[in-house]
């Protein structure tokens, strides 16, 4: 769509005849895109920030899940940073040097791979929690959910840094104008980093969450043949407490299922391309629909969670100021 608009192309650095050329439009065309694309980087940071101040403050926001849910947030934030630097690509130039290109390149590989990672640990939370109920306090610990967060950064880190280590070695290795942005993967790396960031986490999140949704069906069917007959307070808190958790599963559903959507096209360039060579231009929509995710999972969140919303409010008033205000009750 964006392509359809360009009407001639011109040198990214026109004293250069090395320079690449770039896609130039209608300037009310290319206004509109940098005002889009430029809101939407302003609110993905600000909604995540929201979330990053909401959880990290409100101390009985302190849960396994949402220490999950921070993590996500943190990953989007991060992400709706770097669209900043997509909307400099929008014409197909790179004009902040070779090493920003390779800098560029590994940051957005980590950040992705941190998003799917906590999908997968956010995943095995509902898993855990849906299917044994009586275990999840003990098997899900806040310390045990933070080590988990901090070794699927930390393989992220190391993993995409050895995956570019040549692009990070040589920035500008396999440029062939002045002015693009590339890096390059061989075919092993390609097909390990397919493998580990994207068939291997889909397949886990897929197979869970089937899991929790047969689980979910059978124990709603088993609530509604035993509530009839049923009384006391004990059991109208048992099944409360487990219409919590279907709420849960639902809600962090959604975003799973969101992510997917916005996720597989990228992948699934990659596949197609066959030698993993993602050029920056060429991969513009694919990469900024991920972006899209980034932007929708604050939303998300706010639709679904109450907390979410009090926060919010909390925030923007400035109550959040006040002395004491983190033992307030958001829920």
């Amino acid at each position: 769509l964006i392509n359809s608009f360009i009407i001639e192309s011109e040198l990214c650095f026109p004293h250069l005849n090395s320079s690449c050329r770039k896609n130039s439009r209608a300037p009310a065309v290319s206004m509109l895109i940098y005002v889009i694309l430029s809101s939407m980087s302003l609110l993905t940071m600000v909604m995540n920030l929201m979330i990053i101040i909401s959880i990290s403050h409100f101390k009985k926001l302190h849960s396994p899940t949402n220490s999950l849910l921070l993590s996500l947030a943190v990953s989007d934030f991060l992400v709706g940073f770097l669209l900043v630097f997509q909307i400099i690509l929008i014409d197909g130039c790179w004009f902040l040097g070779d090493i920003m290109c390779g800098i560029y390149f590994v940051l957005d590989y980590i950040f992705t791979a941190a998003s799917i990672g906590t999908m997968v640990l956010i995943s095995v939370d509902r898993y855990v929690a849906v299917c044994y109920p009586l275990h999840y306090p003990i098997k899900v610990t806040q310390y045990r959910v933070q080590v988990c967060v901090f070794l699927c950064w930390t393989i992220s880190v190391f993993f995409h840094c050895m995956l570019l280590m040549d692009n990070i070695q040589q920035p500008g290795l396999y440029n062939t104008c002045v002015g693009e942005c590339v890096v390059i993967i061989d075919f092993f790396g390609g097909i390990a980093d397919v493998v580990c960031s994207f068939i291997a986490p889909v397949t886990v999140i897929v197979v869970l969450y089937v899991r929790i949704f047969v689980v979910a069906v059978s124990q709603a069917r088993a609530m509604r043949s035993q509530v009839k007959g049923a009384i006391g307070q004990g059991f109208v808190q048992r099944v409360a407490a487990k219409k919590s958790e279907m709420k849960a599963a639902k809600a962090l559903g959604v975003v799973v299922l969101v992510f997917l959507m916005c996720v597989c096209p990228y992948f699934c360039v990659t596949l197609e391309s066959g030698d993993a060579v993602i050029s920056a231009s060429a991969a513009a929509f694919v990469m900024c629909l991920f972006y899209v995710n980034s932007f929708l999972n604050p939303l998300i969140y706010a639709f679904f969670y109450p907390w979410f919303r009090n926060c919010m409010k909390c925030i923007v008033t400035f109550q959040i100021l006040k002395p004491g205000s983190s033992d307030a009750n958001m829920g």
